[in-house]
């Protein structure tokens, strides 16, 4: 079942952009080793550095989820925020 205000969720949740950015990293990585296998030699080290990135980004998503925005989440006391 969808939050009742799914769309603001998705538009202004850190755990939701942090995801978007992990995904980024993960389809640029085999673009970039494509690429580098192509045209010039590989470095072990931006591979690296871009696999890390995407671990660092999706656990800073998981984080970013469990804490409250409030903008997004309203009040704490069980009333739903107020759309608008």
């Amino acid at each position: 079942m969808l939050v009742h205000n799914w769309r603001e969720v998705l538009k202004r949740a850190w755990s939701v952009r942090l995801m978007a950015l992990a995904l980024l990293f993960i389809i640029i990585e085999p673009v970039y080793t494509f690429v580098a296998a192509t045209w010039v030699s590989r470095n072990i080290y931006v591979q690296l550095a871009m696999s890390v990135a995407t671990g660092l980004l999706a656990a800073a998503a998981i984080i970013a989820r469990i804490f409250v925005q409030q903008k997004i989440s309203g009040e704490l006391n069980g009333k739903p925020p107020a759309e608008g």
